[in-house]
Formats: C-alpha cells, structure tokens, sequence
C-alpha cells in the first residue's frame, strides 16, 4: 500500500491527513499513519471536530470535569478542541523537526461565525495559538474578504496561517499578497522570518460538484464534453499562480530575508461522483511543493491503486484554461461559482459549528453532578 504514497511524497506531494479524534490519538492510529502511510499532517474543521465529539470515544472524562466546573459551552468546545490539537501536535512533532517546520504541522479553525469580522479573527488566532502553545500549529483563517486582512495582521504576528475556503484564481492570488504583506510587517518589527509557515488551502472537489449541476442542466453536447473537468482545471491554473508570485521581485525579496513559501494546498480532495476514479484529485494534482489533504479513504485508495506519473500540473495551463474559456462560452458564471461555494463553504462551516455547541451542550448537561 505505501508503495504508491511514497512514489506521491517522492514527487514533492506532502500527504495530509483531513481527519482527527481523540480515538485516532490515543489508539495509535495517528502515529501508525505516519509511520506506515506517508502522513506528514493533519487538519481539521468544524465539522470533522463535530463528527469526532457527537461519536464520543474518548471525550467523556473531560467533559465530565468541565460539567463540574460549569463552564459554558464554548469555553468547553474551545478546551476540548485544543486538547485534540495539542496531542496531535505532540504526535506530529517529530515530523515537524525532521523538515524544520515545514511539516508536522496540525491545524485548527478560527470560530467560523466570525469569518466576516477581521478584528475577530485576529484576536480568536491569537487566542488558539495561545491555547494549543505548540510550534507546529496552524491556525485556519478563510479567504473570506475578511479573512485577507486578518491573514496579514496574524502572520505579522509570527502566527503561522492555513488559509482555508479558497475557491477563485483572484481570490488565491489575494490570499498571496495578503501572505506577502504579513511577512513584510513581521520583518519591520524584527521577527525572524523563517519561523513563519503557511499554505493556502484551494479547494476542489466542491467546484466539479457546483459546475456539473449546471452543466447538467444545460444537457447539451457541449456541456457533457466539460464534465468532471472544472476542478482540475482551476486547480492547475491557481499552480500556474503561485509559480507567478514565487517567481516575482517581491517575494525573491522575502526569501533572501529568510521567508518560507506559502505552499498550494490541495484540499476537499475527496471525489464525491461515483463515476470518478476516487484517487482522481491526487493523483492529476500532483505537483512540487504541494500538500494534498486527504480524508482517510482516499488516503487508502491512493495507497492501494493510486498511481501517479509525475508531475500532472506543469505543461498544462493552456488546457486547463480552455476549460474555463469553454464554461464561459456556455454561459456558466466562473465568478457566480465561485461566490456560491465560498458562501457555502462558510456557511456549512457555520452549522457545523453550531452542532457541535449544541451536542457538547447535550453531554456538558448528562454529566453535570446532580445538586444535593
């Protein structure tokens, strides 16, 4: 099965696990993907956190302790959360210091209510960094509007940033900038650059997902020779992007002053068409200096059949914009598309958030002591 992780790590491909629980960490399975898979990170989202916590393996003790304590929902979510993130970061560390900070890294989400307000983010960024207190975090921002001046403000702190819920060429090339811009005041306060990491999160799946539904709808000859083609297509042309920028005079600059480059990060790479092979948006997205983030059963698919040839981004911007000259010659909106993912992107994040104060709100009251 590592055979063809390794080929994918061999050609520049980081592997990222889109999964964590407190079972995961506890039982071994966290350390046994690293070990045997190729893992060199992991992410989380609300609703992975939701999903790990409604499950409840592991979790009753500490939240026990906190129904003693009485602390309100969100104080519970928030200690439970990072304790989950601080364990992993341990487990990860090794992989941390073997790549001198490039990997081992393990990420965790801003409140995501709060991806419209940037002063927020920036203070909850600085609060989760504060909470986990481990080297190896990633704190997720969105590449909301909101969310690019709070990525500034956060890394000209010296706060490591996963943006996350990217979806559009201009808004990855914004996320870019917004990077550039936070190296630029960390450097004028004296902070040692090199210390700093960040990718950007460009997601996938989600955009063969919206475009397909349209191009169904139009049931045309045309529209059946684009389908399945859209996601792949942008993510190859947000590569041709980055190439653009790590190339520039501006960020040379940066690098001679010790910066690290903001890395494209592959992520909802998990294939949702049942049509499509289920290794598809790793093994046509492998590139250098990428990270793919996957969910545990593409993670084993791509271990079990998942053979790539090489580089698959590289050579092939000028097709990969046909697909989109093509879309737009049928009267699909690029930039209507991508509005409604990231506003779903957010949203989904949203409920999922809400779910899980609702749920931990549920067990914080089944273990509260009951009053003499």
């Amino acid at each position: 099965m590592t055979d063809a992780l390794k080929r994918l790590t061999d050609e520049g491909v980081a592997i990222w696990l889109d999964d964590l629980s407190r079972k995961r960490i506890t039982s071994g399975d966290l350390g046994e993907l690293i070990d045997e898979h190729h893992v060199v990170g992991v992410t989380t989202n609300p609703t992975i956190f939701q999903k790990a916590i409604s499950a409840g393996d592991g979790y009753e003790q500490q939240v026990s302790d906190l129904a003693a304590r009485r602390v309100s929902v969100e104080e519970a979510v928030r200690m439970i959360t990072t304790a989950d993130v601080r364990d992993a970061a341990d487990v990860m560390r090794p992989v941390y210091d073997a790549t001198g900070g490039k990997d081992g890294r393990v990420s965790i989400e801003v409140d995501p209510r709060l991806a419209h307000n940037t002063k927020a983010t920036v203070a909850e960024a600085r609060q989760l960094a504060w909470l986990v207190d481990r080297p190896n975090t990633f704190i997720k921002i969105p590449a909301t509007e909101a969310g690019l001046p709070a990525i500034t403000e956060t890394i000209g702190k010296g706060i490591s940033v996963n943006v996350t819920l990217i979806f559009s060429l201009e808004r990855y090339r914004a996320v870019m900038d917004a990077y550039m811009a936070g190296l630029e005041k960390a450097k004028s306060l004296g902070l040692d650059l090199s210390d700093i990491h960040s990718v950007a999160s460009f997601f996938v799946s989600r955009v063969d997902t919206e475009v397909d539904k349209r191009l169904a709808a139009l049931d045309t000859d045309e529209a059946k020779a684009l389908k399945s083609k859209s996601a792949i297509a942008n993510a190859r042309l947000a590569y041709r992007e980055y190439e653009q920028v790590v190339a520039s005079d501006r960020w040379q600059a940066l690098e001679r002053a010790g910066a690290n480059q903001q890395r494209p990060l592959w992520a909802s790479t998990g294939v949702k068409d049942p049509q499509l092979s289920d290794t598809l948006y790793v093994t046509q997205l492998v590139a250098p200096n990428t990270v793919n983030t996957m969910p545990e059963a593409t993670l084993k698919a791509v271990g079990d059949h998942g053979d790539n040839e090489g580089d698959a981004v590289r050579g092939t911007y000028e097709d990969a914009q046909a697909v989109l000259d093509g879309l737009a010659k049928l009267g699909i909106s690029y930039d209507d598309v991508v509005k409604v993912l990231e506003d779903e992107g957010v949203q989904k994040f949203e409920d999922s958030w809400k779910d899980l104060l609702t749920s931990t709100e549920a067990e914080l009251q089944r273990l509260a002591p009951k009053e003499a």
